[in-house]
């Protein structure tokens, strides 16, 4: 019976992973214009958040132990960790802080069906991200063809899961910042849109040379850190510690499992008070 929820639930979230992608390009397809505007711009947001730490790398060469193809890889791996959250994370759910305290999450709660599931389907745009995915992808391979990596089957597995991984933070990161709406809905939504801003700017740079003090806290208060740097290290062999593979995931899990109890304390609030910021407009009550 346990084997029958679950594939019923997977079967919930495909059926909604492809109802959410025919919305997404009916409507980036609605006219041509529109479709023109969003792909130019999105390549040039693809290519503004890299270019910093690409021209350094070109003008000197590479950056620490790092060298310039390297440092091209990193690029296209943090390309492609942001594309990936914007694709199955889009409509504000990677920003929660706007459901929550904008009394969007009581829509999530009235339907038939796990939160889980609405929010892992409902921010699924495939096609409005596709630009900044094959951004990274190109790059990545763009990097490979100069760094000889050698590629095989098993370390395909372990850039996956740490690919996976590196999104996983970057979601927990924003879930924790975001659930500050529980209890301070305005402020929340301005603090957490400007800790993403901050880590997005952050990841695309190697940390290396960083005392103890500063690299902790790119590893742990804000985690950019581990959405490029630190696995990318692991999968060029920049750092060959036995552990290195497994650290990425190992911090995931632990952000992943401190996402899952900070959110279930704000929503035992949230069944008490509910959403207070829009108290004045009756459709938001």
């Amino acid at each position: 019976m346990e084997g029958e929820s679950d594939l019923r639930w997977l079967t919930a979230v495909w059926r909604q992973w492809r109802l959410f992608a025919w919305m997404d390009l009916t409507w980036l397809t609605r006219n041509l214009s529109f479709f023109l505007t969003d792909f130019v711009s999105g390549l040039v947001m693809s290519a503004a958040t890299v270019t910093a730490t690409f021209l350094l790398a070109a003008r000197f060469d590479g950056i620490g132990p790092w060298t310039t193809p390297q440092i091209i890889f990193m690029l296209g791996y943090s390309t492609l960790v942001q594309g990936l959250v914007g694709m199955f994370f889009g409509y504000n759910v990677a920003f929660v802080s706007r459901r929550i305290g904008r009394g969007q999450l009581d829509h999530t709660l009235v339907q038939p069906r796990p939160i889980w599931v609405t929010l892992l389907t409902e921010g699924f745009t495939p096609f409005t991200a596709s630009t900044t995915v094959a951004a990274g992808l190109a790059i990545i391979d763009w990097s490979g063809a100069r760094l000889t990596l050698g590629v095989t089957a098993g370390w395909l597995a372990l850039a996956i899961v740490n690919l996976v991984a590196s999104c996983a933070i970057v979601l927990a990161f924003a879930f924790i910042w975001g659930c500050l709406a529980f209890w301070a809905p305005r402020a929340a939504e301005e603090i957490s849109t400007t800790a993403l801003r901050m880590m997005r700017l952050l990841t695309p740079f190697p940390l290396d040379g960083l005392g103890p003090f500063w690299l902790g806290g790119m590893l742990t208060a804000l985690p950019a850190g581990f959405v490029a740097w630190y696995p990318c290290r692991a999968l060029l062999g920049l750092d060959r510690a036995p552990y290195a593979l497994g650290l990425t995931p190992l911090a995931a899990a632990v952000a992943t499992a401190l996402t899952v109890a900070i959110f279930r304390k704000g929503m035992t609030r949230y069944g008490r008070v509910g959403s207070q910021r829009y108290l004045s407009f009756g459709h938001r009550r």
